[in-house]
């Protein structure tokens, strides 16, 4: 990426916010009609580097251009229509111009993520090979610095490797292209946990657009909203949420990497200071959280960030965190962030994104639900009541119909905990070439989401994945709630803790927690064990196994969600060493 051109000023100018072009709401045929809109005006993406700097302001027109270049370039490399083309999706223009290349040539982009901290660099070698088989990739695009990795993994699948630059660096020769239609798919999408077994989620372009018309709808977008996001695009959120639809709905888009907010986390809220008109930026429970912690008690966060203009703070791809949520506000309400902002959301990949939407200026809220109730349980008249703050999620997107079921199909009624399932134009076409996969979650045209929740006066409740659920004694127990206990304890954070089920030697389920330890001193970790121990016990009545193991050891998703599932695997394989503590 190279330096953007200066103006006579000697100043890097971003694209604008505003645009005399009438802004059309994502009311498009296909994803390239969407473009071919969008050139016509003058807004468009804006990267930065880690710092925040503006490095290239990347306009829908330079974008379109490209992109038809990337498409000529593609056809003459023998690109056929409905053919899959793998993109490491890292964000800027080179991948950016080949995913709209590859729906110009009437193929089908697959954006694949970038590595991680965890697992180096054979599991993720191991993780694109494994992708590589389920999509079928005719192309594997990559940056030029994962060559080792992305051109090992494209060898052993027998797919042609090329890194972005030197395939932009080919002639491109006008070729006629096809004319995709509404109703053909428009791309696959992998959720964040397709590591081992990846599902390809196929999205038409008219499930695509549908949902991003619902999603401007939902936020009420104005002219001058303005995104800012660090997202990574080869998550839904990332990919439909903060790249085609700022597209499809013509809004300029401000963009740090990934990577460089993990180094930077408050380079986000510079982006969001510098921007004069209104601010729409979205980000999991945890990019809200490591924000909060880095900023000093020594420090007043007016002093650096002028945050009165972020009309949007959306929160989605996790469970919501209110006390997560409250320490936000506590840390920049000075610098005038509004706690109205927050705009809690639900969605999944199935879903295209979204489901439901908080309507914009309700903020969070919460309803405090019985643990029994929440655990399908009787309550025991000789334990506590104790409750569980659970988020609302806000009402089903336009054209989208949610249904909470029992376990056999039967619709719940309001207030009753059970399946989630969800209807409308945006639901996947189906997993690609998975039909039985495709037939457990979907059944005339409802999709099953796999979350349990509820519904209250319209208002959509999520209160944990189904499959998250740890079953002891025939008794159910949410692993967040276990989670949390721990978090309550000094010294430690949300996602610093792992639990779910196990069988004992003597074939007895039980819980294990698996808990990040930062102390070296042998006695201090005995000690933070036994309170563990003990605080488990008096949320659960239960007793655990807990292991303390090593910082930056429990391993996470793409969106960077904890994977318990991951987490229990490599624990029941001996791959997660915890520390031997004498008893």
């Amino acid at each position: 990426m190279t330096i953007a051109e200066m103006d006579e000023d000697g100043v890097v100018r971003p694209t604008p916010t505003q645009d005399s072009l009438p802004r059309r709401f994502a009311d498009f045929d296909t994803l390239g009609d969407a473009l071919d809109y969008a050139a016509q005006g003058v807004r468009g993406l804006n990267f930065h580097d880690a710092r925040g700097r503006l490095l290239q302001p990347y306009s829908f027109a330079e974008l379109r251009q490209d992109a038809l270049a990337q498409a000529y370039r593609l056809i003459a490399a023998g690109v056929q229509p409905q053919d899959r083309i793998a993109l490491i999706a890292e964000t800027g223009q080179d991948f950016a111009s080949l995913f709209f290349g590859v729906i110009y040539a009437g193929a089908w982009p697959v954006p694949l993520p970038l590595p991680t901290s965890f697992g180096g660099a054979q599991s993720y070698i191991d993780q694109l090979k494994v992708q590589l088989q389920s999509c079928d990739p005719k192309m594997l695009f990559y940056p030029a610095e994962l060559a080792g990795m992305a051109g090992e993994a494209s060898h052993v699948e027998n797919v042609e490797g090329i890194d972005f630059e030197s395939f932009g660096a080919r002639e491109a020769v006008e070729a006629p292209l096809p004319q995709a239609k509404t109703d053909d798919i428009a791309y696959l999408q992998y959720s964040s946990g397709s590591t081992r077994f990846p599902h390809g989620v196929a999205i038409t372009h008219h499930a695509l657009l549908n949902n991003l018309a619902a999603h401007s709808h939902g936020m009420e977008l104005v002219e001058d909203d303005r995104c800012i996001s660090w997202l990574p695009w080869y998550h839904d959120m990332g990919l439909v949420g903060c790249f085609l639809s700022v597209v499809a709905n013509q809004v300029s888009t401000d963009y740090l990497k990934t990577e460089d907010f993990a180094r930077r986390p408050l380079a986000w809220l510079d982006l969001v200071t510098r921007n004069e008109g209104n601010t729409i930026s979205y980000s999991p429970t945890f990019g809200y959280d490591i924000c909060a912690r880095r900023m000093s008690s020594q420090t007043r966060a007016s002093d650096r960030f002028d945050l009165s203009r972020w009309r949007i703070a959306g929160n989605g791809a996790d469970m919501i965190r209110p006390d997560v949520m409250q320490s936000f506000v506590d840390a920049f309400a000075d610098a005038g962030f509004p706690a109205s902002a927050f705009l809690p959301s639900y969605g999944l990949a199935e879903a295209t994104l979204a489901v439901s939407i908080m309507p914009p200026g309700e903020g969070i809220q919460v309803e405090l639900v019985e643990e029994t109730q929440l655990s399908g349980q009787q309550h025991m008249d000789d334990r506590p009541q104790r409750y569980r703050a659970i988020v609302n999620c806000g009402k089903p997107v336009r054209d989208m119909t949610v249904e909470i079921r029992e376990e056999d199909g039967t619709p719940l009624p309001e207030k009753a905990i059970g399946k989630v399932w969800c209807k409308g134009p945006s639901v996947m076409v189906g997993y690609f070439r998975d039909p039985e996969s495709t037939a457990a979650c979907m059944k005339d045209g409802w999709l099953d989401t796999g979350d349990m929740g509820y519904i209250s006066e319209g208002y959509i409740y999520i209160v944990g994945r189904a499959k998250d659920m740890i079953i002891v004694n025939g008794r159910n127990h949410w692993p967040q709630d276990i989670e949390w206990a721990v978090e309550q304890l000094p010294g430690f954070k949300a996602g610093d803790i792992a639990a779910f089920a196990i069988t004992t030697p003597g074939g007895e389920e039980t819980p294990a927690v698996l808990v990040q330890c930062r102390t070296s001193d042998e006695s201090e970790r005995l000690r933070l064990r036994d309170d563990i121990r003990d605080r488990v016990r008096s949320v659960t009545g239960m007793n655990c196994v807990i292991e303390l193991i090593p910082p930056r050891t429990l391993p996470r998703t793409s969106s960077g969600k904890l994977s318990r599932a991951k987490a229990r695997n490599l624990y029941l394989a001996g791959e997660i060493k915890p520390y031997d503590i004498a008893a």
